[in-house]
């Protein structure tokens, strides 16, 4: 007997017949299989016809469960009576063509794959005759299942698999999806096949689908991740919720009434909701899962998953009531439910996880990165329009008002995406930064691609993990600077290099000139990937061939011709951008200040990141691992490469310069798919290693994603007891704003001329000031190089201020840059009437925010008068 084809069967008298037919005119395999009906109890008829064709065909049997229907119960007890080693699982609805089948079983016959499986949705497949609202089921319910499974149609019926594998399912198994039970019982480890079929929809009966089973599916996939979803553990915990929620509501609504503010309010009432939830989920909703109460481990993750909720929570109040002027009283209720899917999913994943038959360890490590991803996405979209600009977001939105083919101090792309996100969704900080989300999304899908490429798919996920929780890539996907797309370019970049140099396709050049491009319009810095190309090719032999052939010198010409706007304006303009990114470099004189570049990767990275890009590094330029071939040498050539490099030049730079804060973020694109795949390896050289790397990643990763909600939070709405001294001079210009228009609005009633502001910084005061002046009373805003000191491009949109008898209001941060400039010239010189210096507190609901700066005149001068003083001095 080659193979045992078992069929569930409940009420499908109308399709036995044909079914069974078209199985028997299958000549290629003969009469060398059998067919096995399981039957769940069918009232139609459907028993007495698989009888009748017992009768005639020893080789087809039936087999009646006395049991509750179940589609996975009926399968694993069909193939305990199977006589084959080989089984072939299909439905009796003629929805799987019987005519597939060879196709299907094959590969496993053939003993070159555990598991074939009829896919609908690789190339060739396809599904004819479903409803839109079905097939977009179907996709989800797949879809839901990647990340612990590796195979496009999880939810398949129609697959082919050694006997022992559907027998080794476990008992508790049940559901319509068992292909899934059986794939995560082999731990991923099967050699499976996808083979394409196309799929009809039933042409007789009913579908047995229905709210129940799909529900069924989603508690087993949780489960199977290692989750303690089950209905009971789901409705005691909903049922403790909705206490909850009435002691939540009641204690906020309480709070507010004694004008106790926002953030106090949803604190308090949080904590008093979490001390009743606590008590009741640890001695009654995961009571199997806990003696009655929380251990200490227990207890700190409980404390860690409730942080989580309080912060996202606090960001959902404040889009509410800040955003959508929902009042406070109604907006608890959504920001209620939002922490209980946190609350609910952190306690079955993480307070309480399975303790038998657990996963293993790589699909741990899937769904640490999919809840962790995921909790940062919805963290950046939350916050992305609630907290306001930094002066550089605000610089950089000054760039999209003045629109232009390039800048002075940064290439155009920054100012693009601003302009379109703005255009989409208006002038505000989510339109400003809605290019930065989407840039950070796309960097997490290059960075996938390249780890997979490089490794394998679960490396790839805890790359994009770790990209998340690190300082650069988290900032990267909130902040709207140049830093944004350009890491975003620099992962396709790398991922398109990968593709051509080390994976030999010649259609990825197209893919890196467009890449390359588009970063050089970002930040000039991606050029240094170029270097690396080319050490890269003089190093490797196979890559060398490229050298002969015309795609690198067409990919080139490619990114040049995207980068050509820069090149026009710094023509039109003396080049005066390249200039000055070539003078900037030692700008700081001869300073040596490799310590600073050390300290500013430990901040970047994390002290844990920077140990394991070393580690990674090391590996990488190790020899070892004698069980290295040829490939995973060109790919640690690959990573080395293309991150020592760059590092290198910056480390030459630091030598005699001092760094920029952020200048080697996106140098650590490169290595992250190696320290990734170093946290999951089980080889002898590295497991201890990678046990001590995963060790210290777990608490870094908590404490880094806690650190960045916290800011979030206090920035937004606060936390009560801490001040915002900490951003004191570079943060609340919305609120400092509004105190400028009040002084302006004051002398033009005064005067009856409208004043002109002047920020005393480089831009930053007066970019600021200039998005936030959204009042009725319009500023004319200048900065500093009104009198005489470089306003970057603020030279070019407001040249140097001719002598006038129009009121000024100096703007600054600190006291001194009211006096004099940074030559050393005294302002007061260059006024008219200047007043003495004032010093403003800035609140918000009576709570101080910042200080503020200020001096007022009644004309200006100009510089001259202060440089000719000077000079005489």
């Amino acid at each position: 007997m080659l193979f045992s084809i078992i069929i569930p069967t409940l009420n499908e008298s109308e399709n036995i017949d044909s079914l069974v037919t078209r199985l028997l005119a299958l000549k290629v395999f003969s009469e060398n299989f059998e067919i096995i009906f399981v039957d769940d109890g069918s009232k139609d008829g459907t028993q007495e016809k698989i009888r009748r064709w017992e009768a005639r065909n020893n080789n087809i049997h039936l087999v009646e469960r006395r049991a509750k229907p179940d589609l996975a119960a009926s399968i694993i007890e069909g193939a305990t009576t199977a006589r084959s080693n080989v089984i072939v699982v299909m439905d009796a609805d003629l929805s799987h063509l019987p005519e597939q089948l060879p196709s299907i079983v094959a590969p496993v016959l053939e003993g070159r794959y555990d598991v074939a499986i009829g896919s609908r949705y690789v190339a060739g497949g396809n599904t004819q005759g479903w409803p839109f609202y079905r097939q977009w089921l179907s996709r989800l319910g797949g879809f839901c299942a990647r990340p612990i499974c590796d195979v496009n149609d999880a939810t398949s019926g129609f697959f082919a698999c050694r006997r022992e594998l559907i027998t080794n399912i476990p008992e508790n198994a049940r559901g319509y999806k068992i292909l899934l039970e059986l794939l995560m019982t082999g731990q991923n480890k099967l050699n499976f096949i996808e083979v394409p079929i196309s799929f009809h929809d039933r042409t007789h009966g009913t579908s047995k689908l229905s709210l129940s089973h799909h529900l069924i599916y989603l508690q087993r996939l949780i489960s199977l991740a290692g989750g303690t979803v089950s209905f009971g553990t789901a409705s005691r915990f909903a049922i403790v919720g909705f206490l909850g929620v009435f002691v939540d509501a009641l204690v906020f609504q309480w709070m507010l009434n004694w004008e106790a503010g926002l953030a106090l309010a949803h604190i308090t009432s949080f904590l008093a909701a979490v001390t009743i939830n606590y008590t009741l989920n640890s001695k009654w909703s995961f009571r199997s899962y806990s003696k009655g109460y929380l251990t200490w481990h227990q207890f700190s993750r409980f404390l860690t998953v409730g942080l989580f909720a309080l912060l996202l929570r606090g960001g959902v109040l404040a889009l509410l009531v800040y955003s959508w002027n929902i009042p406070a009283g109604i907006a608890i209720f959504p920001a209620i439910a939002a922490t209980a899917i946190v609350n609910y999913l952190g306690s079955a994943f993480y307070v309480f996880p399975v303790n038998g038959n657990r996963p293993s360890l790589d699909i741990r490590w899937r769904v640490t990165a999919v809840g962790i991803v995921l909790f940062v996405v919805l963290l950046r979209l939350i916050y992305l329009g609630l907290a306001q600009l930094i002066p550089d977001e605000a610089y950089y939105w000054q760039y999209a008002q003045h629109m232009d083919l390039s800048y002075f101090d940064h290439p155009p792309m920054v100012a693009w995406l601003i302009w379109l996100g703005t255009a989409l969704v208006g002038q505000n900080e989510f339109g400003v930064r809605i290019g930065a989300f989407v840039c950070g999304l796309v960097a997490m899908g290059y960075l996938y691609a390249l780890t997979r490429n490089l490794y394998d798919k679960s490396t790839g996920m805890r790359a994009i993990l770790l990209f998340s929780v690190l300082p650069f890539g988290f900032a990267s996907g909130l902040v709207m600077t140049p830093d944004a797309p350009l890491i975003a370019a620099w992962a396709a970049t790398l991922y398109y290099m990968e593709r051509a140099l080390i994976a030999g396709r010649s259609t990825a050049w197209l893919g890196m000139g467009i890449a390359f491009g588009l970063g050089l319009l970002s930040k000039y810095t991606l050029g240094l990937l170029g270097i690396a190309a080319l050490m890269f090719v003089i190093l490797d032999p196979i890559a060398r061939r490229w050298m002969k052939r015309p795609h690198p010198y067409l990919s080139a010409m490619l990114a040049l011709l995207l980068f050509s706007p820069v090149i026009i304006w710094n023509f039109e303009n003396n080049w005066v951008s390249f200039l000055f990114q070539t003078e900037r470099l030692g700008g700081g004189g001869s300073v040596f200040s490799v310590h600073y570049l050390l300290f500013y990767i430990a901040i970047i990275l994390t002290p844990v990141g920077l140990y394991a890009a070393l580690q990674a590094l090391r590996y990488a330029v190790s020899k070892d691992d004698v069980n290295r071939n040829d490939d995973e040498r060109r790919r640690n050539l690959f990573v080395l490469v293309f991150t020592g490099i760059p590092l290198i030049i910056f480390l030459g730079i630091s030598t005699y310069d001092t760094p920029r804060f952020h200048w080697t973020s996106p140098v650590w694109l490169a290595i992250l798919p190696t320290m990734a795949w170093m946290m999951g390896q089980t080889r002898p050289a590295l497991n201890k290693l990678s046990s001590q790397l995963r060790a210290i990643w777990q608490p870094t990763i908590i404490i880094s994603l806690l650190a960045y909600a916290l800011v979030l939070h206090y920035v937004v709405l606060g936390i009560p007891g801490i001040p915002y001294q900490y951003l004191s001079e570079h943060y609340f210009w919305k609120e400092a704003a509004i105190e400028v228009e009040k002084i302006a609005e004051e002398i033009q009633s005064q005067t009856g001329e409208i004043p002109i502001v002047v920020g005393m910084s480089k831009w930053s005061i007066a970019s600021a000031l200039s998005f936030y002046n959204k009042n009725n009373v319009p500023l004319d805003i200048r900065s500093r190089n009104t009198f005489g000191e470089s306003g970057a491009m603020y030279d070019f949109w407001f040249p140097s201020q001719p002598p006038t008898d129009r009121p000024l209001i100096l703007v600054g941060m600190k006291r001194d840059v009211l006096e004099r400039n940074r030559a050393g010239n005294e302002i007061d010189l260059m006024l008219h009437e200047p007043s003495p210096i004032h010093y403003k507190i800035v609140t918000r609901n009576g709570t101080p925010l910042r200080c503020l700066y200020y001096r007022t005149a009644q004309g200006y001068r100009g510089n001259e008068m202060s440089t000719l003083s000077h000079n005489m001095r």
